[in-house]
């Protein structure tokens, strides 16, 4: 019963209360948006250019970045910057910090928006993690941690609330506990369902949310984890029953599935705006900033994540096995 409601809310949310328009203005503000090239992340990083915030877009492929760069150019008429990101490769992602921390004093809000969906089993990290979680889980784990002092830095001398890190999620976690001995590739990894995995990394998203809430709330860092949305194809069931449903947005973290949904998905899915309007609200809304350690669903309200991803204790093992990860660094 819970599940099925669960699903059902964010299925069917209610008209937004919240738009695009009701960001706030962002002068003076620094944020850093991941997986900016493309989608949500893309959108996102409009807005925010709009609203006037210094927007570093974070991505892997460079002249992808660029594109973006000179797409949202277009769009705006502001530049954004840019920074090589490959979240898949642990050593890559220390550098891109360093780099960011040359050029910036201050980071009010941290976007840890890409993500990867279903991947072929066979690909995994440059480090040797399955994919999905070492980049979807670790690899913001490690951003996120090597750029807490600036954040921390940064809320001392802001109002507080000010400072935030929003984690995208997806209600896939609804279907996938975390087996920390699928994290790192092996014979029980490549045996798993790339669908429990794609699952299983979005739990880790809010179980690392709100242990991040848990530990650095008090240094005013607000952390707040979202849905922003279903794709049609994170749900095996024909286009046709999704048409009329706004919960369903069009994104490109499907671009490991066939051609025949991403057909399909071209014209069964909602515009890709929608799906930035819940993480545009954790990240600037004043009213948000009361919301850390929570999970937020279409379209910016306060959801009900499974009671699991919510448990001290589980946070606790997930932060340690994380830091483990790259203290050998």
């Amino acid at each position: 019963m819970g599940l099925a409601y669960s699903m059902f809310r964010e299925l069917y949310p209610p008209a937004p209360h919240f738009t695009a328009e009701s960001v706030p203005d962002l002068s003076g503000k620094v944020v850093l948006v991941t997986g900016a090239n493309a989608g949500i992340g893309k959108e996102t990083a409009r807005v925010l250019l709009i609203k006037n915030a210094k927007v570093w877009i974070a991505c892997r492929d460079v002249s992808k970045g660029e594109a973006a760069l000179r797409e949202l150019k277009e769009l705006t008429g502001k530049d954004a910057h840019l920074l090589k990101l490959n979240l898949a490769n642990l050593r890559s992602i220390k550098l891109s910090v360093e780099e960011f921390l040359q050029r910036e004093t201050k980071l009010h809000i941290l976007f840890n928006n890409a993500g990867v969906f279903r991947p072929p089993i066979e690909l995994v990290t440059d480090d040797g993690y399955d994919l999905t979680f070492g980049t979807n889980v670790l690899g913001h784990f490690y951003l996120t941690k090597l750029l807490l002092p600036i954040l921390m830095s940064t809320a001392k001398s802001s109002p507080e609330g000010t400072v935030r890190v929003v984690n995208s999620a997806s209600q896939g976690h609804l279907f996938g506990n975390l087996q920390f001995d699928t994290f790192v590739d092996g014979p029980k990894r490549r045996a798993d369902h790339t669908f429990r995995l794609y699952a299983q990394s979005k739990t880790g998203n809010i179980v690392f949310s709100a242990e991040l809430h848990r530990r650095y709330h008090d240094h005013g860092i607000v952390s707040a984890a979202l849905h922003p949305g279903l794709s049609l194809p994170r749900l095996a069931i024909p286009a046709s029953t999704f048409i009329s449903l706004p919960g369903v947005i069009d994104t490109q973290i499907k671009r490991h599935l066939s051609g025949i949904w991403q057909q399909l998905s071209t014209w069964a899915l909602w515009d890709i705006s929608h799906g930035a309007l819940t993480q545009l609200y954790a990240g600037t809304a004043p009213d948000a900033a009361k919301l850390g350690g929570q999970y937020l669903i279409p379209w910016a309200r306060v959801g009900a994540p499974r009671a699991y991803t919510q448990d001290p204790q589980l946070g606790k093992e997930l932060w340690t096995w994380l830091e483990e990860q790259v203290t050998k660094l």
